[in-house]
């Protein structure tokens, strides 16, 4: 393709990115080091006949709008945000860190920090949910894809469900299954024989329902995606392990994964980018009180009338480097792989 040609070819997608990507990065990191300007105070004196004379301090209206006009980012502050106790607690973590008698007291000392505890669920979250992931939907396309072709239909079908269904949906059902009058609740009532056993009284138990959706509603994308890639499998290199006497788990560690382990990086990509931005299960289960995430602290600062646009900037920032050195990993390998065939 001539240079040409491949410039208006990319150009709207070139200016996609810039609008909907690059943008709105810069205005978040520019709205990261500025604070909203305080009040303009001013102090003045009331004089009545029976009570005399007092001083009162009043907001200057005009001042404040005419600051607030002249510097509309608000005042430098540098990364002050990203330091305090809010996010990354620089002093709080310090002083944790000399009263700590050992790792698990620190540890201990940043799950009372918010973001930390943030950090925690959703550091969590993506390393459990993204493997179970990827192997249940390896699992779940290598049987669909053993079946037979009038039973392939319908199986794909339930499979997919989990993934047709809207997030917040999905959660609020699985979170009226898991109450105490649900099907879910009720098993478990019976089973550990404890009528008052409440998965939303328990972080650890609301912890665990949030795992289990995560695995639940992302599994069918993995499935469809490692599914088509099944369809492509080099026969002949499946009917030579099969002379050579290879089992079904050979052919499958062997033949099968080496084949369609570019479909299971990309996977990898999306579900980390995904999980690492947990959200709609906190609100759908109404976990907040057992689980939170950097998302779910964004929209924190952002909710009511006293909106924080500052620390939410904050909060993003820190989500974009979180998700970058998770994908580092994975991206470098890709490019390795890329550099060793070309």
């Amino acid at each position: 393709m001539r240079h040409r040609t491949f410039f208006w070819f990319f150009l709207p997608t070139a200016l996609a990115m810039l609008l909907f990507i690059a943008f709105p990065i810069v205005s978040v990191i520019t709205q990261s080091i500025f604070a909203p300007h305080s009040a303009v105070l001013i102090e003045v004196e009331t004089c009545t006949p029976l009570v005399g004379c007092t001083n009162e301090t009043k907001i200057d209206q005009d001042a404040t709008r005419a600051l607030r006009q002249e510097q509309p980012l608000g005042r430098f502050v540098g990364l002050e945000i990203f330091k305090d106790r809010g996010h990354l607690a620089i002093t709080e973590v310090n002083e944790i860190w000399v009263q700590s008698r050992s790792l698990t007291d620190f540890f201990i000392g940043l799950g009372n920090l918010p973001f930390y505890r943030a950090i925690a669920f959703t550091l969590t979250f993506t390393f459990v949910v993204t493997p179970f992931v990827i192997f249940l939907g390896l699992i779940i396309a290598l049987t669909v894809n053993a079946l037979h072709d009038r039973l392939k239909g319908l199986v794909i079908f339930f499979s997919l469900l989990p993934f047709v269904i809207t997030p917040l949906i999905g959660a609020l059902v699985l979170f009226w299954m898991i109450d105490s009058r649900g099907i879910l609740g009720s098993f478990i009532q019976w089973l550990f024989a404890d009528p008052d056993l409440s998965l939303k009284a328990s972080t650890g138990l609301m912890w665990m329902a949030l795992l289990v959706y995560g695995v639940w509603h992302a599994a069918p994308f993995a499935f469809v995606i490692f599914y088509a890639g099944l369809q492509t499998l080099p026969m002949d290199q499946i009917e030579a392990a099969q002379i050579d006497g290879a089992t079904r788990f050979q052919q499958v560690r062997y033949v099968v994964i080496p084949h369609i382990m570019p479909l299971v990086t990309f996977v990898a990509l999306i579900q980390i980018m995904d999980n690492f931005r947990v959200f709609e299960p906190i609100v759908g289960f109404n976990a907040a009180a057992h689980a939170q995430s950097v998302s779910w602290f964004i929209f924190n600062d952002l909710q009511g009338e006293t909106r924080q646009l500052s620390s939410a900037s904050a909060s993003s920032v820190l989500t974009i480097i979180g998700v970058a050195i998770l994908l580092s990993p994975v991206l470098v390998r890709t490019w390795q792989d890329f550099k060793g065939k070309t």
